[in-house]
This record gives C-alpha cells, sequence and structure tokens, in this order.
C-alpha cells in the first residue's frame, strides 16, 4: 500500500551548532539526566560559537533543514575570551541576509547555554522544535536543493 503524501506527519530537520564547552556539555547534562528533546535535532560540535560562519547557515537550510539554532556561552563567559560576542554581531547580520532571501526569521535562533543548564537545553530545543513544526517545511530553498 502506498504511502499517502497528505497523511504523512511532517518531522522537521533541525540542525544545532553547539559551542564545545558550554552548549555541548549542557546537551550533555539533558542527557545524563534523561530530560527529552527531539531525536531530530542534530547537534554540530564546533570549538566555539564564533566559529560558525553564516555559510554554515545558509548551507544547513540548502541542504534541507527546516531550523538551525546557535548555542554558545553566556556572554562574559566564553573560553576563548570574547568569542560569543562576534558570533551575536556575525547572526544579526545574517539575520538581515535571511529576511532578504525570505526565510522566516523564526528558523534561526541564537541562544546561551551553560555547562550547568541541561534543563535549560532541553526546555531550549522542546521550545524551538516546537516553533519549527508550527511554521512547516521550508520551501524558500527548495529550488537550490538537490534531491
Amino acid at each position: 500500500m502506498p504511502i499517502n503524501e497528505e497523511n504523512k506527519e511532517f518531522t522537521p530537520l533541525i540542525v544545532a551548532f553547539c559551542c564545545n564547552w558550554c552548549s555541548y556539555a549542557g546537551a550533555d547534562l539533558a542527557g545524563t539526566g534523561r530530560l527529552a528533546y527531539p531525536a531530530n535535532v542534530k547537534i554540530v560540535r564546533v570549538p566555539c560559537s564564533c566559529r560558525v560562519n553564516p555559510t554554515f547557515i545558509l548551507r544547513a537550510f540548502q541542504r534541507g533543514a527546516d531550523g538551525v539554532i546557535i548555542c554558545g556561552c553566556h556572554p562574559g563567559d566564553c573560553h576563548y575570551t570574547s568569542g560569543n560576542y562576534f558570533a551575536r554581531r556575525r547572526m544579526t547580520l545574517l539575520f538581515s541576509m535571511l529576511d532578504y532571501l525570505g526565510i522566516e526569521r523564526d528558523r534561526t535562533r541564537v541562544e546561551w547555554v551553560s555547562a550547568a543548564e541541561g534543563a535549560k537545553f532541553a526546555a531550549t530545543m522542546n521550545d524551538f522544535a516546537a516553533k519549527i513544526h508550527e511554521l512547516g517545511e521550508n520551501k524558500r530553498l527548495g529550488d537550490l536543493r538537490c534531491k
């Protein structure tokens, strides 16, 4: 029996770029504390949130991501002194570029999660996944995707 596309439940693909020192450790704490967050959140560990180049986010959208979240250390708490300040400025510019491209602003998000905030990490991922599910599939870059 063929699968009817109308009956198929939409499961968003979410890419999370997580800082090695804080956010990734927060994700680990959420896992060891058995705090649930969606399995469709794919975590990419980066040395620092400032290492996330805006082209990484554009590439994630091009490759089929429905939402992208960047998680880093709290401002003033970065292991690389000021990396998260650079990331915050860079992402502000990226958001205006995404508006220009026609990608909804709510599909990207920047959050500061420390290593001790496993509950916050899980809550943030659950909230973001619910928001992306509400927005539906990202069809703006569909013509650029190779399927």
